[in-house]
């Protein structure tokens, strides 16, 4: 049974191959001319008359309409739900396999069925840090929106791709994908929604559309949700059971329950990372920002993170963030306990982050007019022995090393410190500190 990629070309390849002509598949109900506006692809067939054309072109309405039979697609359904199971909280090496197991069964028969699976594809190689092919897969995916947008939309793939690129280390680039994605957001006027948060997210990566990102964050907040993990691991192998039973339908049922007891969680935690990175950028400027906001999102954040064990990482780094806030308030005391806090959720871990945690010591006790040669000495030591994502990052982190040895007094340290900033960007450099530092300030 012919199976080509719109309904137009289904309806035609069935007539034909049961040698049927326009006016005999028109029947006394339809018009010829009418047929043929279908076949062509100029009309789409109502469901009462998809039934009809499916009743006498000997095939299910399902197959006409979606071009696989109703079993096809429930196991279709059930295989994309699993998919997303293993890319929000399985392992993303294996969604991007079983996401690219149903592109190949889709072919080009289902276009839309194979667009939503690449699509899955992609997001699968983002999160295991695949960035570049991730761009070059949402690349294509954007490319094929553009030409056929009955598929797929295009804002989700540029916010994607305005996330990977700010990844990639191409600000200009991620800034101009959110400004494009803000223009189309503005029509349509929402603040509110996994999009709109995802949106948000990747604005405040890159550092552009804080307007939006504080419509954001008051629309949405940073609501309190508890771990579902367990539920939906419960659900998820109760689904799997289900399917190796014969029982699709329960089995996407059961899927789609996991997909959604997971998805208060996901939503809360992507609000404490735009909170976290929000009050990261007023901490950087505090002359430009509300330090009272940053320290209540920053403290709600934080409070979000301590509740999910697998979120440690952004724990720390909230809590490194809450430090920077509280310092910029005037309070070293309070900045040195949640650095602590930090550095007790790093113990074992060689991260950029373990590295700032220890400026915050540092500065906080300048702040104290104490000692802060130990705390810095750390953080070169975790600086130059921990790879850092993208060299904007160690450029920043080297920066502010050298800014806390210059409050110091140790210009020998200092100086290096820039060079190692400056190093981190492609820039090599052999002169004294007094000009590097000049440098770095342009």
């Amino acid at each position: 049974m012919p199976s080509q990629g719109t309904i137009g070309d289904r309806v035609r390849g069935l007539r034909l191959s049961r040698r049927m002509s326009q006016a005999q598949l028109a029947g006394p109900d339809l018009s010829d001319s009418y047929v043929s506006l279908i076949e062509s692809g100029k009309r789409t067939p109502t469901p009462v008359v998809a039934r009809l054309l499916a009743e006498r072109l000997g095939c299910t309405t399902e197959f006409l309409l979606h071009g696989i039979e109703p079993r096809q697609r429930i196991d279709t359904e059930l295989g994309l739900r699993h998919a997303e199971l293993e890319l929000y909280h399985g392992d993303p090496a294996v969604a991007a396999e079983r996401f690219g197991e149903i592109v190949k069964a889709a072919g080009e028969d289902n276009a839309m069925l194979a667009a939503h699976a690449r699509m899955g594809v992609a997001r699968s190689l983002e999160r295991q840090g695949h960035t570049g092919q991730a761009v070059e897969a949402f690349e294509g995916l954007r490319r094929e929106a553009a030409a056929h947008p009955e598929r797929l939309a295009d804002l989700p793939l540029t916010i994607a791709l305005c996330r990977c690129y700010e990844l990639a280390g191409d600000r200009l680039r991620a800034r101009d994908l959110g400004a494009q994605a803000l223009l189309q957001v503005d029509k349509l006027g929402f603040a509110e929604g996994e999009l709109a948060i995802d949106l948000a997210l990747a604005l405040v990566e890159a550092g552009s559309g804080l307007p939006y990102v504080t419509r954001v964050l008051d629309a949405v907040g940073l609501p309190e949700t508890e771990d579902r993990g367990a539920e939906v691991t419960a659900l998820w192998q109760a689904s799997v059971t289900a399917a190796e039973g014969e029982d699709s339908a329960l089995a996407v049922q059961l899927a789609e329950d996991a997909l959604a007891a997971g998805r208060p969680a996901r939503i809360a935690v992507s609000a404490a990372r735009i909170a976290t990175r929000w009050a990261r950028l007023v901490a950087a400027e505090p002359e430009n920002g509300d330090l009272d906001r940053a320290n209540e999102l920053a403290g709600a954040a934080t409070h979000v993170f301590a509740g999910f064990p697998s979120e440690r990482m952004e724990h720390a780094r909230s809590l490194v963030v809450l430090g920077t806030v509280r310092l910029r308030c005037g309070d070293p005391q309070s900045a040195a306990e949640m650095a602590d806090r930090a550095l007790d959720l790093l113990v074992g871990v060689r991260e950029p982050i373990a590295a700032t945690a220890h400026m915050v010591l540092a500065e906080a006790a300048l702040a104290r007019s104490e000692d802060a040669t130990r705390a810095l000495r750390r953080a070169r030591e975790l600086l130059v022995g921990t790879p850092v994502s993208t060299a904007r990052e160690a450029a920043r982190a080297w920066r502010m090393l050298g800014d806390l040895w210059g409050q110091a007094g140790d210009l020998e340290q200092q100086a290096e410190a820039y060079r190692r900033a400056l190093e981190a960007v492609g820039i090599r450099v052999n002169m004294p500190g007094s000009t590097t530092s000049a440098v770095l300030a342009r």
